[in-house]
């Protein structure tokens, strides 16, 4: 009796596994479709790339109140989490709870940080963002016009949520350099236009699709164009006169962020947000010194090997100012752009497996500078290279093809779209760990000297310049955030060993003085790449696929950095 006994429950024990399992997979899953209608519904996806901003009726609440909200349900989320057992889940779904955990704590420790305080960088604003946004949108459907209807009709409140946060910012004392952020204005003025349909947030309406009917149309240009007259347009003047008249009397004089308030470890923060290691200033910075020598002696080697008579600045200097190396029209440079797109397209199949079947676009960025959009992951928009054709000294064609890698294949577009089109929880397929996305774009630059591009020794000679670039953000970002450098001895240092334009080399400064961080992950990234691929290759030998570890490194999508080299190890072991 006691012998069968034992049996049945041996047996229900065996008989409760699968359901033990299937109910904490039945849970987690409807915890993430919680979180992922929860997070449409506030229209904010934490560690996204804020360069994907597009409106879709009613805009984010940015409001404290907002911020709290959001911080409650993430908490909720985190105890939810807790409840269930990960170990019961399959393996590709432990992966998605152990990511999805990390970054509902990374949520909860930015709500304790100061980042609602700097809604704006050298390079965009929320406000920029919201003008850039059309030009990303599809405007297929009467539905489409009527949901951006909603978004410019809902600006007023939306910009009096930042104007209020920026307040704050003010009266805490954390305002941007007074010198980095002299004539910002100018992105705000320059959507002061007295012809509404001079706007940007016209365009939409000029050319609309012959599904909607003429009456149609005509209606809704009408309410866009009185939406951009009244309230789109004051908006705008309310923000140009709160940065005129109260942020910048209120700058800051100290360059670092560190000698604010709290701002030490605010830093600190964001050092572990863009690079996703607890590395501590000083060991990034002497990493970027170790990396800039290395890298200087390669570049010396190229100045060499083309017989240049004079030393490195003069080589630089030479560079900087002879204008074949320039583009003389925006379709020139765009064209060059294009062609190096469609080799690089050839090239692809022999070094990766999986080819993303997305598209994307090439197009004069509104703004200026390089970048890229990805696609809305709808199916009706591509993703989009920006390529900054205002000032044509600022992007050299010797830099064309590793700024091109980077920016589109097979750097950003090609790890979003594959990213977008794997089977996996929605959130993860926008997400973004800048030291896994920057650092594969840094990866991407090196990987085309592999395929066979860089035959011009001037073009390889660029691509080592950017490359310095980014081991100069780390010595220059900690040396003013954490280690007391001046705005004038961080521009002298990225002067003196890249070849970046003058102009160029204090727009990039400024930035890093406005973006505390988010510079140091290209290279932290770049580096780790290249580490977890050395190692591959060293204990696979004969093994190793190149084709292989691409596909393992972009398949799961963006990851913190420790987790993709766990995740690495394994498949390593596993092809062994």
């Amino acid at each position: 009796m006691r012998k069968t006994t034992l049996s049945f429950t041996l047996l229900g024990l065996i008989l409760s596994q699968p359901v033990m399992a299937e109910s904490a997979t039945t849970s987690f899953k409807h915890l993430l479709e919680r979180h992922w209608q929860e997070a449409n519904k506030e229209q904010i996806f934490f560690r996204k790339d804020p360069d994907t901003f597009r409106m879709n009726g009613k805009l984010p609440d940015m409001s404290e109140q907002g911020r709290q909200r959001r911080a409650s349900f993430n908490r909720e989320m985190l105890q939810q989490l807790e409840k269930i057992d990960w170990h019961q889940l399959s393996t590709a779904d432990q992966l998605t709870y152990r990511l999805f955990k990390y970054e509902r704590q990374s949520e909860a420790e930015s709500y304790q940080q100061l980042d609602h305080l700097y809604p704006f960088t050298i390079y965009a604003g929320y406000h920029t963002y919201f003008a850039a946004a059309p030009d990303n949108m599809s405007f297929l459907s009467k539905e489409d016009y009527d949901n951006y209807l909603v978004s410019l009709a809902d600006f007023p409140r939306y910009n009096q949520d930042y104007l209020t946060n920026l307040q704050e910012a003010i009266s805490k004392g954390h305002t941007h350099y007074c010198q980095s952020f002299a004539g910002y204005e100018q992105t705000i003025s320059k959507h002061l236009v007295n012809d509404v349909e001079e706007s940007v947030f016209f365009a939409p309406f000029k050319h609309m699709p012959s599904r909607i009917s003429v009456d149609q149309q005509q209606a809704l240009s009408q309410q866009g164009k009185k939406l951009i007259a009244q309230s789109v347009i004051p908006e705008y003047k309310k923000l140009y006169d709160f940065f005129t008249g109260q942020y910048m009397p209120n700058c800051r004089q100290e360059v670092g962020i560190s000698g604010l308030p709290g701002g030490k470890d605010y830093y600190q923060y964001l050092i572990h947000f863009y690079t996703t290691t607890n590395m501590p200033a000083e060991q990034i910075h002497q990493l970027g010194l170790s990396e800039v020598k290395r890298i200087r002696a390669e570049m010396q080697e190229i100045i060499e090997k083309v017989g240049f008579k004079g030393d490195f600045k003069q080589f630089i200097e030479y560079l900087r100012t002879d204008p074949k190396f320039y583009a003389t029209s925006e379709l020139q440079l765009l064209e060059k752009a294009a062609y190096i797109t469609r080799k690089m397209a050839g090239q692809l199949p022999k070094w990766f497996i999986t080819l993303p079947r997305n598209t994307f676009d090439i197009k004069a960025s509104p703004g200026g500078g390089a970048y890229y959009v990805a696609s809305d992951g709808s199916g009706t928009t591509s993703g989009t290279y920006f390529i900054g054709t205002k000032d044509l000294k600022a992007e050299p064609l010797y830099n064309l093809e590793a700024l091109t890698f980077h920016e589109a294949e097979p750097g950003h577009h090609f790890q979003s779209a594959i990213a977008g089109e794997m089977d996996m929880p929605e959130f993860r397929k926008t997400l973004y760990h800048s030291a896994y996305g920057e650092g594969w774009g840094l990866y991407s630059e090196r990987l085309g000297k592999e395929m066979g591009f860089y035959q011009d020794p001037y073009s390889d000679f660029g691509r080592l310049t950017y490359e310095t670039w980014r081991a100069s953000r780390l010595v220059v970002d900690t040396g003013m955030h954490a280690l007391g450098w001046t705005r004038q001895q961080a521009i002298d240092y990225l002067a003196d060993n890249t070849a970046l334009s003058m102009p160029d080399v204090v727009n990039q400064i400024d930035r890093y003085v406005s973006w505390p961080g988010q510079a140091l992950s290209y290279k932290i990234g770049e580096l780790k790449i290249l580490e977890l691929r050395r190692r591959a290759e060293q204990r696979l030998g004969d093994k190793f696929d190149i084709r292989a570890f691409h596909d393992q490194i972009l398949r799961t999508g963006s990851l913190p950095l420790d987790l993709l080299e766990e995740l690495t190890n394994e498949w390593i072991a596993k092809q062994r």
